[in-house]
């Protein structure tokens, strides 16, 4: 029997995470065995953490699935498909990805006859899309296009912003793509009903977009040696935002015996307490941005 394969896209910090995480409660609920294959622009993962031990997952880490890393994707799949039992394949792309090249690149001769095609499933920040004229040309046409192709589309987030502009949000976002079903959703929640629903539309022309060739992305991993001042590491943060699209990973605070997870997205920073030592690695992404002279500021808030 065909395995069938979810394609997870949308922009950096939209809520990709969050979905697979139901996606596999729902498959789960319904006696299906799912398996992920997450992509990472940076060379550590910290969202794998989020897929429970029983789950089969394979990382692919520095690069982008839809160009840079396509031969390491084939062997990881291939590898998947002969050690692992499992129904359902969830690949959840990198925020910068195209979903129609990540498909592309997936799509290979060699597992045609074993995998079915449910769809792309794209999810898009509220409040992103509101604030949609800070971001650049170039991140908006990723975000178009990976609306445009959608079969699924969640709108996130949804209580960061009014009802009006929901139903406004909603229009926008139609009116981009008219065929896929739009769920509105807080915490990325979807019903099992629409999962199974999908079908994977005919993908017209696109319009290629990619971080590196286009977005200018950044990407890099700081190792943090000391502790940082909460307070102090916000006001650093305050006055970088301009640039940053995500930040996540494990970060020393003094006076606390763990590190504390951290996570940003669009001008919100959340702090999440944990109680195991965990690696002191934080990933950053943004456009454009110097990575030697943050490093060194993160340096300098260490004491």
């Amino acid at each position: 029997m065909k395995k069938q394969v979810y394609v997870l896209s949308g922009f950096l910090g939209s809520g990709k995470t969050t979905l697979l995480k139901q996606l596999l409660q729902h498959l789960k609920s319904n006696d299906r065995r799912p398996a992920v294959l997450m992509n990472e622009l940076g060379d550590i993962s910290i969202d794998s953490d989020e897929v429970d031990e029983e789950t089969p997952l394979k990382e692919l880490l520095n690069g982008c699935i839809c160009c840079t890393i396509q031969d390491k994707l084939e062997a990881q799949l291939q590898e998947l498909l002969l050690t692992e039992e499992f129904d359902d394949l969830i690949i959840e792309t990198t925020g910068a990805a195209h979903p129609v090249e990540a498909i592309d690149a997936i799509m290979s001769p060699l597992f045609a006859e074993k995998l079915e095609w449910k769809g792309i499933i794209t999810i898009v920040d509220c409040l992103a899309w509101k604030n949609r004229t800070h971001l650049s040309p170039a991140v908006l046409q990723l975000m178009y296009e990976q609306i445009k192709h959608a079969d699924l589309l969640v709108i996130n987030k949804i209580d960061l912003v009014s009802e009006m502009d929901q139903g406004m949000i909603a229009y926008d976002i139609q009116q981009i793509n008219a065929n896929a079903p739009i769920c509105l959703t807080t915490n990325a929640r979807i019903s099992m009903k629409q999962l199974n629903d999908m079908n994977m539309s005919h993908k017209g022309e696109r319009t290629s977009v990619h971080a590196h060739h286009h977005l200018h992305l950044t990407v890099f991993s700081h190792t943090f040696h000391g502790s940082v001042d909460i307070e102090a590491f916000e006001q650093w943060l305050r006055g970088t935002s301009e640039q940053l699209y995500r930040m996540k990973g494990y970060v020393p605070v003094r006076n606390r015996q763990y590190p504390m997870l951290f996570q940003y997205s669009y001008g919100m920073p959340l702090w999440m307490p944990e109680e195991m030592n965990m690696p002191n690695n934080l990933v950053i992404i943004g456009e454009g941005l110097h990575q030697e002279t943050m490093i060194s500021e993160l340096k300098a808030l260490e004491k």
